[in-house]
């Protein structure tokens, strides 16, 4: 997967180019799905940003840009929009999410005077009159990526604890959602 337009302004829309290898004919579309972590402290800030399903999905190399507007600020908690926090890609298949990639993004400030003091440019910063100068960089090169082993066809699977992928770096809190690890997944990402 690798990240478009990054850096960009806040109010831009996110961008992915995602590349990935289906190994099996699939019967159901693929379920694509960008979520924005509002607060550190309180999912209910969360957005669901796009929703989009992909299919049918043919045997072989498949790739595509996933593009979903920004948050809407409005539902964000004003002292949080600056700052570090996290967005997350995911795919499910039948309603079972089998891979999920977290990145780190950063919204700086940017005041109009550069002689301005950056701490004090922080904190003066209103979201009403300065969402323009807000710089957006996804922290592209060191994603998180979490697989869980699904059931594909009719086959169930027992196991329920996910699988991270120890060559990514780790966002300790990012949420999990139950799956089961996948040591060859009949999908294949390429991050």
């Amino acid at each position: 997967m690798s990240v478009l337009d990054n850096p960009t302004c806040f109010s831009n829309p996110f961008q992915f180019e995602i590349t990935f290898e289906c190994l099996q004919e699939l019967d159901d579309d693929l379920e694509w799905k960008v979520l924005y972590v509002g607060s550190a402290y309180d999912s209910h800030q969360d957005q669901v940003l796009d929703e989009i399903l992909v299919g049918p999905v043919p045997v072989g190399l498949n790739k595509f840009v996933l593009q979903a507007d920004p948050p809407r600020v409005d539902k964000l908690p004003a002292e949080e929009i600056l700052g570090v926090t996290v967005v997350l890609v995911t795919c499910s298949y039948r309603e079972r999410e089998f891979v999920r990639i977290g990145y780190y993004v950063n919204n700086e400030y940017i005041p109009e005077e550069p002689t301005e003091d950056p701490d004090e440019a922080q904190k003066s910063f209103d979201p009403s009159r300065h969402l323009g100068r807000v710089q957006r960089q996804i922290l592209a090169d060191k994603p998180r990526v979490t697989k869980f082993s699904i059931p594909w066809g009719d086959a169930t699977v027992e196991n329920t604890e996910p699988m991270i992928d120890q060559s990514q770096s780790l966002l300790k809190d990012l949420p999990m959602q139950e799956g089961t690890p996948s040591t060859a997944a009949t999908m294949e990402m390429d991050e």
